[in-house]
């Protein structure tokens, strides 16, 4: 019924992702949810088929050949998977239930025989701790199966007819004919059940309608559905405390063996203030509050402190990273939790704090929280600008260019945009680390370049004149763009900087931010023709769920590193806002 070929991981453009806002599910087109943290986003996998691991939850049609397709519900992460066979067609419709549980993740999923009959198989096989807890102590009733696995408790509704297989898997078939439906319902919670499950109807119900209240029409942008997947994507990846994870996933090789592999399931600053400036644009006030209140209380908490990168429900300390040599991991790369980055102090952190409160200040949504924090980071700013830092692309400390142009632009846009704050004082501060700046970082040949000792060109410099570093037509900014577009742009897509002397696309993919940066730039200084081609380009480098990595192999047409990438979703949507609207 069920082979080993489930085993085996699809290439990343194929997975759906499933988000609540603490946690986030992987599902690939043989309907094999392969990736799914409980409690959390940091929490142990507990189903870890994506690296390796053991642990799967699927749903295959079964005894037929069949092909793969699926699309989300409009403004919503409410997947469903279709299989056309040769008899017919089915689906199955799936989500994590809203609103969402700090304890607890209900999965839903609905199988229906849409055209002819219908055989399925079922397969469910959760596993603690990345694959190291089968499951156990199980009990049947009517209903379904309970166990748990780990510490982890397992409740399963719809299930009844499965019969466990000695290693802890639980296995059934679905015969439905023609227009029915099949409900199941899986609950994985760190405490014990102390309620009735839920009814699958209602679940359904409020889910849906949760979705319909979280996620706002956008429209009158360059691609409407693009934008509001690309809002609902973001909405699944924050949590309602605030904080928005990086990505739902864990150690995806942006390079095979390249020791490229990171844990992005925390919530960066940086990350979380591009996701802010985008719901600003597109009037998503739900995400713009929740970013302006984790950035504010990590501000008054930690002050000069700050740090890269927090867990994303309760901002505690990233852990320190480690490898698990116990998975083999995603075909390419060994896997790690934890991350390294907590150790570091990246300037332009502050100053995409100062830009995210200020886009709050001017849409009337600062509070006296926010403005408390916005004079910590100014002061901080004040004290530490010359000091070097890791920069935007966590490296070793400099003085990097970008750091100090982005505070540059965060206390430009505050002078003009927050109330109760002394503009001039702002002004003075920003004309002093822009002289500064030009004086140390000034190619001769009038563009910006990466820091006072290395004259290369770097893409993160396109993102100081988006923001109002620099009026739009500085011929520093006219310079940049020009020289990004001589030595890092192939093919549409755009690199973050030559690694090593290498050719473009040997080190590493396409960086996608980068590419919907470079059409916001281009849009700034009104070429809209080219503005537009450099979103479409990027546009499509996806897969048919409409889901964006990190990077994009541009050669081989495939999504590189974890997935979905949040601030890479959160540049399409600012993007297809500002392009859908007349510059300046």
């Amino acid at each position: 019924m069920h082979d080993d070929s489930l085993d085996a991981p699809q290439v990343l453009r194929e997975y759906a992702f499933l988000g609540d806002g603490r946690r986030g599910a992987l599902i690939g087109p043989r309907g094999d949810v392969s990736w799914l943290c409980a409690p959390n986003w940091e929490s142990g996998a507990v189903f870890a088929g994506l690296l390796g691991g053991r642990g799967q939850y699927a749903v295959t049609p079964i005894d037929v050949r069949y092909v793969w397709g699926g699309c989300y519900d409009p403004g919503s992460l409410v997947w469903t998977s279709r299989w056309v066979t040769t008899g017919g067609i089915v689906h199955s419709r799936e989500a994590l239930a809203l609103p969402s549980d700090p304890h607890r993740v209900t999965m839903l999923r609905r199988v229906q025989a849409v055209d002819g009959s219908a055989r399925v198989g079922v397969l469910l096989d959760a596993r603690a701790e990345f694959g190291r807890f089968p499951l156990g102590d199980l009990a049947r009733d009517e209903h379904g199966w309970t166990g748990r696995t780990g510490s982890l408790h397992v409740r399963w509704t719809g299930g009844a007819d499965a019969r466990p297989d000695g290693e802890g898997r639980l296995r059934m078939v679905l015969d439905l004919p023609e227009g029915a439906h099949h409900d199941l319902v899986l609950e994985l919670s760190d405490r014990p059940f102390d309620a009735p499950a839920p009814e699958a109807q209602r679940a359904w119900e409020a889910t849906e309608g949760a979705w319909r209240s979280a996620v706002p029409e956008v429209d009158g942008t360059l691609a409407d559905r693009d934008a509001r997947h690309a809002c609902a994507v973001l909405h699944g990846l924050s949590t309602p405390e605030g904080g928005t994870v990086a990505a739902a996933t864990t150690s995806l090789p942006e390079r095979a063996e390249a020791g490229r592999n990171y844990d992005y399931r925390y919530a960066w600053v940086r990350d979380q203030s591009f996701a802010g400036l985008a719901a600003a644009a597109a009037g998503a006030d739900g995400l713009l509050d929740r970013a302006v209140r984790f950035v504010s209380q990590r501000l008054l908490a930690d002050g000069p402190g700050l740090a890269p990168a927090y867990l994303a429900g309760s901002g505690a300390r990233v852990p320190d990273e480690q490898e698990l040599g116990f998975l083999p991991g995603y075909p390419g790369a060994p896997v790690r939790t934890g991350n390294w980055v907590n150790k570091q102090f990246q300037l332009d952190a502050f100053g995409e704090s100062i830009l995210l409160l200020a886009a709050a200040a001017r849409a009337g949504r600062l509070d006296d929280d926010g403005r408390r924090a916005l004079g910590v980071a100014v002061d901080v700013v004040e004290r530490r600008w010359n000091e070097p830092d890791a920069g935007m692309w966590e490296l070793n400390p400099r003085a990097w260019t970008h750091s100090r142009l982005t505070c540059v632009a965060g206390l430009r846009q505050a002078a003009e945009a927050a109330p109760g704050v002394a503009a001039g004082r702002l002004d003075d501060l920003a004309e002093r680390i822009l002289n500064h700046t030009a004086a140390t970082s000034l190619h001769p040949d009038g563009r910006w370049q990466r820091s006072p000792k290395d004259p290369l060109v770097d893409a993160a410099l396109l993102f100081p004149g988006i923001r109002g570093a620099l009026p739009p037509q500085d011929p520093r900014t006219i310079q940049t763009m020009a020289a990004v577009r001589r030595d890092l742009a192939e093919d549409g897509y755009v690199y973050r900087f030559h690694t090593g002397g290498q050719p473009l696309g040997t080190a590493e993919g396409a960086f996608l931010l980068c590419g919907f940066g470079m059409a916001l730039a281009e849009h700034r200084v009104g070429n809209t023709v080219a503005a537009a081609r450099w979103f479409e380009r990027n546009r499509a480098a996806c897969g048919p769920p409409g889901l964006f990595a990190e990077e994009y192999d541009v050669r081989q047409r495939q999504l590189r590193g974890n997935l979905p990438q949040a601030f890479v979703h959160a540049l399409l949507l600012e993007s297809a806002v500002a392009l859908g609207r007349p510059t300046s």
